[in-house]
């Protein structure tokens, strides 16, 4: 029986896919061999004993301490493009927003209550306050083409913008999905200099913290519109503030509200609600528990942040899987180990992910107790599970 834990409300769509012959869920257990979450900050929490992975209903995985769980043994998940078409809408939502002056008329429009017959003359003489531009015609930069940033730049095409994209590692599946139509910019910074429109699409690390800074901003075509949908510290605020004072930035729509964000004008705050559509939150729960299950019994990794993808059929009475640094000879050393233990590979994978690899091997017959112990005295080797049955 695997003891699954969650730290926040997760959609019933996904933990209905759960097993309650195999699956307990928040049991008063000490050991838990999984955890779902959504935003929860696991920082601070201690590790529970028997703790195999944990599964991020969301890209982000700021929140989790991946680094030291990285160390300890422990996969994390994330579920990319389950919530990418609710984060598409809001980002172009912000495209409009950005453009028609409606939040603010929205609000004096409120102001006329009472106001009784005059309401009509006072709309049609205010109005003039609230004018914007149509985004057709216009040149929206898509910075970071994943999941979200192909979908945006797909619909822009079809709302009629002319868009260009920048993403020196996009992936095939990607560049697959992605329109005809948008143009692959030769750099950021002829990016930033020709658009009207600059939307940011990329993960947060420390390489990416203030991407958005004075440098960048001074590339960018006067009277630009901002949009964040990412993270908010990938943009400087000090910055983009100085930026707005001097219209250098028209218009900065973000979903990361922050205190010295709010009230400025020109600054659209959206209180994160960019995945905070039911459709996300089910697609993302059920993402989060086939990945987590399929791991706990078969040791597969798909959508893994901190070691390999790793996918094999199982063709073996018994399936091991080792977690180690990716140095030279741990192939060799492993081998050797199941060879002195007289143990019969039927089929085995090896990957690797930056400082860290992943084995799945599959044996014919059982395999003695202690091949674990025994794995895991080789230098390097970070963890290892026995997987029975078929």
């Amino acid at each position: 029986m695997y003891n699954i834990k969650t730290l926040n409300k997760i959609s019933s769509k996904g933990l209905n896919l759960l097993d309650y012959s195999k699956y307990a869920l928040d049991t008063n257990e000490d050991k838990v061999d999984g955890i779902i979450l959504r935003s929860y900050k696991m920082h601070d929490m201690e590790v529970p004993n028997g703790l195999k992975a944990v599964a991020r209903a969301g890209a982000g995985t700021n929140n989790i301490p991946v680094e030291k769980y990285t160390e300890k043994g422990i996969v994390v998940f994330n579920t990319p493009g389950a919530n990418a078409n609710s984060v598409k809408e809001i980002v172009l939502m912000g495209l409009f927003i950005s453009s028609r002056k409606v939040i603010r008329g929205a609000k004096w429009a409120d102001t006329l209550k009472g106001k009784g017959d005059e309401v009509g003359k006072l709309v049609e003489k205010g109005k003039s306050d609230f004018t914007g531009n149509e985004i057709k015609g216009k040149t929206l930069g898509i910075i970071g083409l994943g999941a979200i940033g192909v979908m945006v730049a797909n619909d822009a095409i079809a709302l009629g913008m002319n868009v260009v994209g920048y993403d020196p590692y996009i992936s095939i599946d990607a560049a697959w999905g992605l329109s005809r139509g948008v143009k692959k910019a030769e750099s950021l910074e002829k990016l930033l200099a020709q658009c009207d429109y600059i939307t940011i699409h990329i993960p947060l690390n420390d390489s990416t913290k203030n991407f958005i800074d004075e440098d960048k901003i001074a590339m960018m075509k006067k009277g630009v519109k901002l949009l964040n949908f990412a993270r908010g510290e990938l943009v400087n605020t000090k910055a983009l503030k100085r930026a707005i004072e001097e219209e250098q930035i028209d218009r900065y729509v973000t979903d990361f509200p922050s205190d010295d964000l709010l009230g400025v004008d020109n600054i659209i705050c959206i209180p994160h609600l960019g995945a905070s559509t039911p459709e996300a939150e089910e697609n993302c729960a059920i993402m989060a528990v086939n990945q987590l299950t399929d791991y706990l019994e078969t040791g597969n990794i798909k959508n893994s942040v901190n070691f390999p993808n790793c996918e094999m059929e199982k063709n073996g009475e018994t399936r091991i899987t080792v977690g180690n640094k990716n140095v030279p000879n741990m192939l060799g050393q492993i081998s050797k180990v199941l060879a002195e233990a007289e143990l019969n590979i039927a089929n085995m994978i090896n990957r690797n992910k930056g400082n860290y690899a992943y084995n799945i091997i599959d044996i014919d017959g059982s395999v003695p107790e202690n091949i674990t112990e025994e794995l895991e005295k080789i230098d390097g080797v970070i963890f290892t599970r026995v997987i029975e049955g078929k």
